[in-house]
């Protein structure tokens, strides 16, 4: 089994070094940076499977360099950025704000972990969100399509009218999902369950920033959306244009 690489990106060198011991002990290889340019050169460089990413940074923060991640033809434009715009990201941050953890989700980061944190529940939380985002379990299940959309899991890739949709990790696994179990009603709750899995210990909210998210790329018009809708009271449910 290949051997998969973890970024870890924290200008604090003790918690770069508890983070490494931790995860080299589960076999994963680590590298380091202790700034944003540093940061973005190695994303470059060696396209991690997975980075684990403070806020505050020198340089550029954690916030800049998601956003150059997932918007690499945005506002990150001059960043130079070139990796994987799917790749996960672990928020691991001093921030305990809410408006910060909805800030980070929007952005399209797959979960956020405030210090002091326990390194035991990091790694479990690295390991499901790999597991989640990984394609190997999905390689042959067959493409869904309702109407001009087509979510092909073998690929993970989303097209509307023959054009792919850009998602993270996360989203693409919320709507494929929500595409398998069409006009099922969810609850918040049950979608942190059965996407997020039990080791995620975020607030429902998540759920709430990555439907905005997703209608925002799926929905012609997001504020009447075809596909994802809202059933008051109760959640949501996916559901073809008639």
């Amino acid at each position: 089994m290949r051997q998969q690489t973890i970024l870890v990106v924290d200008d604090e060198s003790t918690i770069r070094e508890v983070v490494r011991r931790y995860l080299e002990l589960e076999n994963f290889r680590v590298i380091e940076a202790d700034n944003g340019p540093l940061a973005l050169h190695l994303l470059h460089q060696e396209q991690p499977d997975l980075i684990v990413l403070d806020i505050m940074l020198p340089g550029l923060d954690g916030f800049t360099i998601t956003r150059s991640l997932r918007d690499p033809a945005g506002r990150a434009h001059d960043t130079g950025m070139v990796a994987k715009g799917d790749i996960p990201i672990i928020m691991l941050t001093a921030r305990t704000e809410e408006a910060d953890r909805i800030a980070g989700f929007e952005l399209g980061t797959d979960d956020y972990v405030t210090k002091p944190f326990s390194p035991r529940e990091l790694v479990m939380r690295i390991k499901a969100v790999l597991r989640r985002s990984a394609a190997d379990a999905a390689d042959q299940e067959k493409p869904v399509m309702f109407g001009d959309l087509r979510l092909e899991a073998s690929t993970r890739t989303v097209t509307r009218e023959g054009v792919q949709i850009t998602l993270t990790a996360k989203e693409f696994d919320l709507l494929w999902f929500l595409a398998r179990h069409p006009r099922q009603v969810f609850s918040r709750t049950q979608l942190l369950d059965r996407v997020w899995g039990y080791e995620f210990y975020g607030d429902e909210s998540t759920v709430t920033v990555h439907i905005r998210r997703l209608r925002e790329k799926i929905e012609s018009d997001p504020g009447q959306p075809q596909y994802i809708h809202t059933v008051w009271g109760v959640g949501y449910k996916f559901e073809a244009p008639q």
